[in-house]
């Protein structure tokens, strides 16, 4: 995709006479196209056709945005003479770290303690769960309406352990926070009130970042999450159509999860699951953008990648799960459309392997045939895969930072190139959900990091990358062989686009081996000071 887009810009740049050299060879026919050559450039263009749609659909994203923003609700129409009871409940796994944090500022909601009852849902195996129930303990003690429930098992992952929360919650409405979330006291106060209308079955607020600015990594996260909070939530929930609650920093009606069918575990993504079941049940969801939630992003580059290979993998199952029942569904045509837009983007991932396999040959193809003949294919997949990309993520930072958005340009090349380095991590999880193979749902490890940099100081912590970062150093170091092909055939424009894809992969795997052997070194250091401490107590 990014080769057609630097060939493009080469063949328009170069000096007249370069050009009549490059036309009049086009049609003298210097290389008439054998079989091979077909083979190859078929499916290669077949694919970006493919991809072009996801594309263009981000433009049409930002029309349905600016066409239906003013109608994102601000405020509800109608308030509660008597507050709702509510249970907010934390899902808990291993979080040793986050978990104080979270169960402080929860103890903080500005909401009537007799109407409210908080269920700490911990599956810890490690001595978060110790640690946890101490804490929640002294808080129940201080007249906080906490409870500590521990499961010995993982059964159902989140959806079991929320399930589970569900026989015993006293709440019509339920408010949801994973542990790096950081809500503030007038959360329900300034959510609860939009359920005055019975309809509503969701209602979801916008992630904000408190490591936002840690490392280029948490921004380029950060920018990513933006788009999708900002544009695709905002034009979905501003057009009325179907969108997912985020499983967290959101509150649901009770009556709505029971009457979808409750939590369900055969899905990664167990929100977007019951989402989309609720919403064909006729339930409305809302979403609201002045009401952020704080969360911390990954600031490692595997667990990055194992978080979006999770959702990857989890709405590409929901997407084999519930989109025959949608699309047999009564609903208006752009309601299914929009739909399966929502939950197929992440087929691009396997379809993005194949073009970069072919990207050379192609390349080899195009040298010998000319230029003049592909121009009409390139320029619209240009402007609808790279150019849609700057639109997207940029229209998104000015809406939310009118006045520094133009930072952010600086950043869209490493955006890109993050992209480029979920490519083999992503591609995996789409074809175990198209294949039906289940996996365990993998944490993404959090350290209660504010934007200040500090070292992660629990490599235990950490999952192990095993074979990923040698596959992606395998294959930025084939994207720089295309480089070397572009400089010894002069086509030096296409050597930044190339750049992007040497640098996604460099970047993810040599930052997941460094990152692991700082671990292992940080692990060994301490275990020899506890040998010394050791011998010397003996």
């Amino acid at each position: 995709m990014l080769i057609q887009q630097g060939a493009l810009v080469f063949a328009f740049i170069q000096p007249n006479s370069l050009l009549r050299t490059f036309f009049d060879d086009s049609f003298a026919g210097v290389h008439q196209l054998e079989w091979f050559d077909w083979m190859i450039l078929l499916p290669y263009f077949t694919l970006l056709i493919i991809l072009s749609f996801y594309g263009l659909h981000r433009y049409e994203t930002i029309r349905m945005y600016l066409r239906h923003r003013k109608r994102l609700p601000k405020e509800p129409a109608r308030r509660f003479e008597e507050l709702p009871r509510v249970t907010v409940q934390l899902p808990l796994y291993n979080e040793r770290f986050v978990v104080e944090r979270l169960v402080e500022a929860v103890s903080k909601l500005d909401y009537p303690r007799d109407r409210l009852q908080i269920q700490v849902l911990d599956d810890s195996t490690d001595e978060t769960h110790p640690f946890t129930q101490s804490l929640v303990a002294r808080y129940r003690a201080g007249g906080c309406p906490i409870e500590y429930h521990h499961r010995t098992n993982r059964h159902g992952y989140k959806a079991g352990a929320l399930q589970e929360g569900l026989k015993t919650a006293t709440g019509e409405f339920v408010a949801l926070f994973d542990a790096d979330f950081v809500p503030a006291p007038d959360f329900l106060q300034r959510t609860i009130h939009f359920f005055s209308d019975p309809a509503i079955g969701v209602v979801q607020t916008r992630w904000s970042y408190l490591n936002r600015h840690y490392s280029i990594l948490t921004e380029v996260e950060a920018m990513l999450l933006d788009a999708h909070f900002v544009l695709e939530h905002g034009a979905r929930c501003g057009a009325g159509l179907f969108f997912n609650f985020n499983g967290t920093a959101g509150i649901l009606r009770r009556r709505m999860i029971e009457d979808a069918g409750g939590w369900q575990h055969d899905t990664l993504t167990e929100d977007s699951d019951l989402s989309y079941r609720a919403q064909l049940k006729g339930w409305r969801f809302l979403y609201v953008p002045g009401i952020d939630c704080p969360s911390e992003l990954p600031v490692e580059s595997y667990a990055f990648q194992v978080q979006q290979s999770r959702w990857a993998k989890g709405l590409t199952q929901v997407a084999r799960k519930l989109l025959p029942r949608i699309l047999s569904a009564p609903l208006p045509f752009r309601t299914k459309w929009e739909a399966f837009v929502h939950l197929t983007p992440n087929i691009s991932f396997p379809l993005m392997v194949v073009v970069s396999a072919l990207m050379l040959p192609v390349m080899i193809v195009r040298f010998y045939m000319g230029w003049f003949q592909m121009l009409v294919i390139d320029l619209p997949l240009v402007f609808a895969n790279f150019w849609s990309i700057g639109a997207f993520y940029l229209f998104a930072q000015r809406e939310l930072y009118p006045d520094r958005w133009k930072r952010s340009i600086a950043l869209l090349p490493m955006l890109m190139a993050a992209g480029v380095g979920l490519t083999i991590t992503n591609t995996r999880a789409v074809l175990e959900a198209l294949f039906g193979i289940q996996t365990s749902f993998a944490r993404t490890a959090k350290y209660a990091l504010g934007a200040e940099k500090k070292r992660v100081e629990a490599p235990e912590y950490r999952r192990r990358s095993g074979w990923l970062p040698f596959i992606e150093l395998g294959i930025g170091t084939y994207f720089l062989m295309m480089v070397a092909y572009a400089i010894d055939t002069y086509n030096f424009l296409a050597i930044p686009f190339l750049l992007l894809f040497v640098g996604g992969y460099y970047w993810m795997g040599f930052s997941t081996l460094w990152q692991e052997l700082q671990g292992r070194l940080r692990w060994q250091r301490e275990m020899e000071l506890a040998r010394s401490a050791a011998n010397r107590v003996q």
